[in-house]
């Protein structure tokens, strides 16, 4: 066994890797060769930090010392003067946005600071194409328990005492369902892990994977053994490569130490896992239509009932849950369903991961417990709204969730109450908006993303939404008509109740949402041609204000269609009647003399 005085952690995940970290590693792994220090610092590939947009990150322990934004030519001074030295570099270490004083630990980050980690736990902890270091964080050691104190029916029992919710959408009680596929009667049963993350925005399941896919792997034995299934699948979109590549090292490892496969401990049970790749549908998240794909054919829901549980892959008894749920398995078996249902809410127990995007400085991953609220989770963590911004709106579950406004900022995030307030958890984007969001243009977006993804079986889907997305679009090109806004709403309270699954029946929360609480918006669409964020470019007005201009007549040169003229030293002025809106007189007008309306 090898000892190292020193570590050198850097973020693996897809964030920091596509900002360059692989070639950190390598650098810091010839300087160290160079220096002598290479059986002295072992440099280790991990998975996300979370704090994304800070990549790509460097942690050196024992110290703790957080570096950030780290460049391969930064590597040479780390090396010298703090693995050498032992001086921690400050200038690269963290520094708070809006705040001069550094920080150097983890915990010292007001991003951490409120964060519970146990989904992602070993994420930025351990390497994970090892399985050693998982082993050496207590990996398999809740498999070991389950099957040799255990009794399927206890392991169960435990989940149950929990008040583990499912985290792909619904929220349904993981004990629950698991007890259905126990009491199914049939020869050969299956554990699907739903990793076909599609909401835009959403990144939670695959930082889990690639971070730690062996958690994931003891989950699902554990699943196979309490509801007496012998074969898991891990259906994962194959845009994910860095993510599919490391649970296969992982199936391969588990595999070769005993872990999967046959008489897993000496007990007799047997279980293996293989990969399913989808090909990127959104539809695929359902769980039905998952369960065609792996079948081979089109991706389409299958109606309900029969319910999976009872007749599910290729017929037979089937449980499926996602990257998330699995994630917090192990750990609520090693430290009981006590620890785990001490945090979060009465009816939405432990934490969530959510995906922190859009209007928001600190963009990344974070776990919360259940409970947190929004104002929470955007200002003391996600760091508030960059450039002095107002706080408009966050949009939570993807396109099957709704908006949630700034006058509900102090919701205590959970599943009932964010149903409460027509949005949804679902798998745990959020993405946040400014003042200069357009809610009716965010709810064509979301729609647009929707009618594309509709696998076209079922009329209200298919045809429904279509119909919302052409009212939608004529609203923000300055077409709307009054009765529009009743006509958005009929539709999609009909969609909701006649969709065939649950991807159709959510489709129309964006937009219903939006509604409900920017129905302002919408009526200045379509009364006034006015859009009140100066978002939809068919609805702006440029005009130069006289004032502030000082006829130094770079927007007459910068206007691609001849609609500015004036004399230099004189106020210039726009032909309307020419101008296109595109904005690129407002972008280099040095005097702010430039406005829309």
């Amino acid at each position: 066994m090898e000892f190292f005085r020193s570590h050198v952690l850097v973020c693996g995940g897809t964030g920091c890797t596509s900002s360059g970290s692989h070639k950190v590693i390598e650098k810091f792994e010839e300087e160290l060769k160079n220096k002598g220090l290479d059986k002295e610092v072992k440099v280790v590939r991990t998975g996300c930090f979370g704090l994304c947009e800070a990549g790509p990150i460097v942690i050196v322990y024992p110290e703790g010392a957080y570096y950030n934004r780290i460049t391969p030519a930064d590597v040479p001074e780390i090396v010298e003067e703090h693995l050498l030295k032992g001086r921690i570099v400050e200038h690269l270490l963290h520094k708070p946005h809006g705040d001069e004083e550094l920080v150097t630990t983890l915990n010292e980050i007001n991003f951490y600071k409120k964060q519970t980690r146990v989904a992602l736990r070993n994420c930025g902890v351990i390497d994970p194409e090892k399985i050693d270091d998982y082993i050496g964080f207590d990996g398999y050691k809740a498999l070991g328990k389950c099957l040799t104190e255990y009794t399927p029916e206890q392991v169960i029992d435990v989940i149950a005492k929990s008040g583990l919710r499912g985290r792909g959408g619904g929220g349904f009680p993981t004990a629950t369902k698991w007890k259905f596929g126990a009491s199914a009667k049939a020869d050969q049963k299956y554990v699907i892990c739903n990793a076909d993350e599609g909401d835009p925005g959403a990144f939670m399941d695959r930082s889990v994977l690639e971070g730690d896919p062996h958690s994931v792997l003891e989950a699902m034995a554990i699943a196979g053994y309490a509801i007496g299934a012998s074969q898991g699948y891990v259906y994962v979109r194959a845009e994910y490569p860095i993510a599919v590549q490391r649970l296969q090292i992982a199936i391969d490892q588990a595999r070769e130490y005993g872990l999967l496969g046959k008489d897993i401990f000496g007990t007799g049970f047997d279980f293996d896992v293989e990969i399913r790749l989808g090909a990127g549908a959104f539809v695929c998240g359902e769980e039905t239509a998952l369960m065609e794909s792996i079948e081979g054919k089109r991706g389409e829901p299958r109606p309900k009932p029969p319910f999976p549980a009872n007749k599910g892959l290729f017929g037979k008894p089937t449980i499926v849950n996602n990257v998330e749920t699995l994630a917090n398995i192990p750990v609520i078996i090693n430290k009981g369903p006590e620890w785990f249902a001490s945090m979060g809410t009465e009816k939405s127990k432990g934490t969530k991961v959510f995906a922190l995007g859009g209007k928001i400085v600190n963009t990344g991953l974070v776990e919360i417990p259940m409970g947190t609220s929004l104002r929470e989770i955007i200002y003391d963590i996600g760091g508030g709204i960059p450039n002095g911004k107002k706080f408009k709106a966050a949009q939570t579950g993807g396109p099957s969730g709704g908006c949630i406004p700034a006058s509900l900022i102090d919701t205590k995030i959970d599943y009932d109450n964010l149903l409460a307030i027509g949005s949804m958890m679902g798998s745990g984007g959020l993405i946040v908006m400014d003042e200069d969001n357009c809610m009716v243009d965010v709810a064509r977006f979301f729609l647009d993303f929707t009618v594309d993804e509709s696998c076209g079986k079922c009329t209200p889907c298919r045809v429904g939404t279509k119909r919302m997305l052409e009212i939608l679009e004529r609203i923000v090109a300055g077409k709307g008509e009054e009765g529009d806004i009743e006509k958005l709403e009929e539709l999609g309270e009909a969609i909701k109740d006649g969709a065939l699954c649950g991807l159709g029946k959510t489709a129309p929360n964006p937009v219903l949402s939006t509604i409900k609480y920017f129905r302002d918006e919408y009526e200045a669409h379509i009364r006034e041609k006015r859009c009140p964020a100066g978002h939809c470019q068919a609805l702006l007005n440029y005009s130069i204000i006289p004032t502030k201009c000082k006829g130094c007549s770079l927007c007459s040169r910068v206007c691609p269609v001849g609609a500015i003229s004036g004399v230099v030293k004189q106020p210039f002025t726009i032909d309307h009647s020419k101008c296109i809106k595109c904005g690129a007189c407002m972008e280099k007008c040095k005097f702010g003399a430039i406005e829309k309306k």
